[in-house]
């Protein structure tokens, strides 16, 4: 399962003034995303598309992390 970090929205060039607000607008609380990071089905079960570049951002960190053996 694919976990959406901070660092994916940052890597994504994502907006984190207009990324909070969002958040609370889809129930999703902020603070335990910041310590957690989220579920990448529960950013898709929004229907967002606006979704879909930051969980590919996550999927490619998560690739590379498995392609040298857990040592990224």
């Amino acid at each position: 399962m694919t976990r959406v970090t901070i660092q994916d929205l940052r890597d994504a060039r994502y907006c984190l003034a207009g990324v909070r607000p969002w958040f609370r607008r889809h129930g999703f609380a902020w603070s335990e995303f910041l310590a957690h990071g989220i579920e990448a089905d529960r950013l898709r079960a929004t229907g967002d598309a606006l979704v879909e570049p930051v969980i590919l951002v996550a999927e490619m960190r998560e690739t590379a992390v498995e392609a040298n053996d857990g040592r990224a």
